[in-house]
């Protein structure tokens, strides 16, 4: 029996000495301890995902572990919870540093083994944007701090645009820009508006813009406005300002010189004793209403009788104002009237004398045509010079 227990017991050192020991009382030595305390430690301190490379890792290295590392992971797996989309995505959003993310995110990856390289960094906004990272199932991504910028960028201009538009509604060009181009054009006319302008700050009237026709431009800074007192100019600019309705000056003006020669210069007396047969003949030949001579005709019968009455048409016509143009002195061309009080009043005594064509309407473009009312804005320097002339 004391054989059995020999041989069944072991030897073991105690103090330097040996001393026999049953099979039962044997100790683990602490060496085989310490893998299991390592593993139990790494696993609660970091992710599983982590866990499961090191564990592995340290199960290939010492075989006799293997028992230990899986209670480890085990033990580990059964503390944690399992990740989610959603928490994935909210630790994605809370890294503030792209480096730390970047690090963080290539070492799980690299870990799990499923990193996902086949999408290149793409640009939206101006900014690099990183690529989608994705392993076992879940897509993390870089924070989208770029974009909210460009966005914000992108309002910021629109709401300056506006401002823009807001701060030169109903502005035009600089007078230096639309003086070049007149000059190009009609130097006479430019030559006469730099002599008027005192200021840098004074601009033509709002209608005038960089894209108003040079013939038109030239028209504004020379006739338009300007008192007539000859009844042959008054004679023509009646029958233009009629002729006008339903078209526009530059049209009119481009064919000014067509009309002169149908009418004859505008002679009162040699219009006033055209023949039907000879209405007709101008027709064809220039291009002109039938209408529209019938009625320049019958005006300029008119006008002989006014001449009787007054001594000319000029007088007539004058005499509705006092003989002095009227200054509404007009800041915005918008508020300029298409028609007046005056221009509805030399209307209704012009029907009753028998002249067509002669609306309030027309009447009141006739009345800025010949300077019996001055509507040049007063930040135009053609305003002034309008006013001087008249006096």
């Amino acid at each position: 029996m004391c054989n059995s227990n020999v041989k069944s017991a072991g030897v073991a050192q105690i103090d330097g000495r040996p001393v026999l020991q049953p099979a039962g009382n044997r100790v683990a030595a602490p060496e085989a301890a310490r893998p299991l305390k390592k593993s139990l430690q790494k696993s609660l301190s970091m992710p599983a995902s982590l866990d499961n490379a090191a564990a592995a890792t340290t199960c290939a290295a010492s075989p006799e572990n293997t028992r230990a590392a899986d209670f480890a992971r085990a033990a580990a797996a059964s503390l944690l919870p399992p990740p989610t989309p959603a928490s994935v995505s909210a630790k994605a959003t809370r890294v503030s540093g792209a480096k730390v993310a970047a690090a963080r995110t290539a070492a799980a990856a690299a870990a799990m083994g499923g990193l996902d390289r086949s999408r290149k960094p793409a640009k939206k906004g101006g900014a690099a944007v990183l690529p989608v990272v994705t392993f076992a199932g879940l897509e993390a991504y870089e924070p989208a701090g770029s974009i909210a910028a460009a966005q914000r960028e992108h309002v910021a201009m629109a709401q300056a645009q506006r401002k823009m538009r807001i701060a030169h509604y109903g502005r035009t060009a600089s007078f230096s820009r639309v003086e070049g181009k007149v000059s190009a054009t009609a130097t006479g006319a430019a030559e006469l508006v730099a002599g008027a302008v005192t200021g840098h700050d004074e601009k033509r009237c709002s209608f005038i813009t960089p894209y108003s026709d040079p013939l038109y431009v030239a028209y504004h800074d020379e006739e338009w406005g300007v008192p007539v007192r000859d009844d042959e100019l008054l004679f023509e600019m009646l029958t233009l300002s009629g002729v006008q309705v339903g078209a526009d000056w530059t049209s009119i003006l481009k064919r000014r010189h067509v009309y002169r020669e149908a009418f004859s210069g505008f002679n009162v007396d040699a219009v006033a004793k055209y023949t039907e047969k000879q209405m007709a003949s101008l027709s064809a030949e220039f291009g002109l209403d039938l209408g529209t001579i019938r009625g320049a005709v019958n005006n300029a019968c008119r006008i002989s009788e006014v001449r009787r009455d007054f001594g000319s048409f000029s007088k007539y016509v004058w005499a509705f104002v006092n003989n002095k143009p009227l200054s509404p002195s007009y800041k915005y061309s918008r508020k300029i009237p298409v028609k007046t009080s005056k221009s509805e009043s030399i209307s209704k005594d012009m029907v009753r004398r028998g002249f067509r064509f002669v609306g309030p309407t027309v009447i009141h473009s006739f009345m800025q045509a010949v300077g019996l009312t001055n509507d040049h804005l007063v930040s135009c320097p053609r305003h002034r010079v309008c006013c001087s002339s008249s006096a």
